[in-house]
């Protein structure tokens, strides 16, 4: 019968000291730092852990992230989500040119590209690395960033129209992401 005295006193213990403990957030608030709603909420995609949100630069960004930086690298990576027009191609070869290659030859010979579908939309991907050329306000002289990638994504929606996703930085810690990053675009969802 002590026993059973212990227990419940363990138990009223337990539950007092959970009661006057301060709250935690818990993991769905977590996760929903990590959502990314594009066309109005009916495209989602899910940032991956590591990433930090940030507060867009821009107007025309939704969404902006911070990418750690790996070991030996002095700056994060920057990943930019937004809609835009423009078409698919003629955003492709703009990419192009914020690139330069240090030996002078051709960016565009040098990318890498693909397409593939993700939740019934057609997705783009375009690998491009060397000197990127980095405007920090659109109309400011470019600052050169040697040794560096990015990896950027168009989804091409016929319903939802195009979305953006843009992931750049230092060479390695844009290697070091880039499985999360094709992960994060290949598991995109339609609400």
């Amino acid at each position: 019968m002590n026993i059973h005295f212990q227990r419940a006193g363990s138990v009223i213990l337990t539950l007092t000291i959970l009661a006057i403990l301060p709250a935690t957030p818990a993991a769905a608030d977590d996760k929903a730092e990590l959502k990314i709603e594009m066309a109005g909420g009916r495209l989602l995609l899910t940032a991956p852990e590591a990433w930090q949100r940030k507060e867009p630069k821009f107007g025309i960004i939704q969404h902006e992230f911070a990418v750690p930086a790996s070991a030996g690298d002095g700056q994060d990576g920057r990943v930019t989500i937004m809609g835009a027009l423009g078409g698919v191609e003629a955003n492709i070869e703009r990419w192009y040119g914020q690139f330069v290659q240090p030996d002078g030859s051709s960016t565009r010979e040098k990318a890498k590209q693909e397409t593939f579908e993700a939740a019934g939309q057609k997705v783009h991907l375009v690998d491009l690395s060397g000197t990127y050329l980095d405007r920090p306000r659109p109309a400011a002289p470019a600052v050169e960033r040697e040794n560096y990638r990015m990896l950027a994504g168009i989804i091409e929606s016929q319903k939802y129209g195009l979305q953006f996703i843009k992931f750049y930085g230092p060479r390695q810690t844009v290697s070091d992401h880039e499985e999360a990053f094709g992960r994060m675009l290949k598991q995109l969802k339609v609400q």
